[in-house]
């Protein structure tokens, strides 16, 4: 998870870190990769992998 700054506040990218340079950080997203400029990053965190489903009786 890396939050990172946007016009009028922060934002969240949630996925799996998939490159690293020395300006800029790229986080796979559900939906696509998110490439972010480390002078606008806030905060960075390892998130653990959601649980396994169960299964239905």
């Amino acid at each position: 998870m890396v939050r990172y700054k946007i016009e009028g506040g922060l934002t969240d990218a949630l996925g799996y870190l998939v490159e690293t340079s020395d300006s800029s950080c790229t986080v796979r997203t559900r939906t696509s990769d998110v490439e972010i400029p480390l002078a606008l990053v806030v905060a960075a965190k390892e998130v653990p992998p959601p649980p396994q489903r169960r299964e239905s009786r």
